[in-house]
């Protein structure tokens, strides 16, 4: 399931519960916070787990498609730990590019993303170009082992607007 919000403004900003109906068995709920940031980016973060942060992000057809890892954490140099980015294609996590500590990073190839070229920034920064209409709805994910038993993830969902 997926929600998308439109026109949206600062007062959207609180927790949301997410509440389904799944009969015969239960009721399931979740709790998502919501935070909209300047430029009308939109964080939703589960509040049941603090480690992973979700976003949408907005971008026109055939241009470079940017997304960083953390958008939140900016204080922090992460660009020693070791990552990966992800995309997910029909319910299946395909690798982009994996990094180790103190490597260059590693490319794979990716059927889905024929005829585009991918890049990783030196703040560990995603590049995708130039963005396609099949891109629309793409979820890419970002996961960083910053401790032994912790992973620090992220996941944008791409919109694609064309001209």
């Amino acid at each position: 399931w997926v929600l998308h919000l439109e026109n949206i403004t600062m007062s959207l900003t609180g927790q949301c519960e997410c509440t389904f109906v799944t009969y015969p068995y239960a009721t399931k709920a979740a709790k998502i916070q919501l935070t909209v940031k300047a430029e009308g980016k939109l964080c939703c973060c589960c509040s049941n787990d603090k480690e992973e942060r979700h976003y949408l992000k907005k971008v026109w057809l055939q241009q470079i498609l940017e997304i960083l890892c953390l958008e939140d954490e900016t204080s922090e140099n992460f660009s020693t730990y070791p990552l990966k980015w992800l995309v997910d294609e029909n319910g299946r996590k395909e690798e982009l590019v994996t990094k180790e500590a103190s490597s260059p990073a590693v490319y794979r190839n990716s059927r889905m993303l024929y005829g585009q070229k991918i890049l990783l920034d030196l703040n560990n920064t995603l590049k995708v170009f130039p963005t396609k209409i099949t891109d629309d709805g793409r979820v890419f994910s970002y996961h960083m082992l910053y401790h032994p038993e912790k992973v620090q993830k992220s996941s944008t969902t791409v919109i694609v607007f064309g001209k």
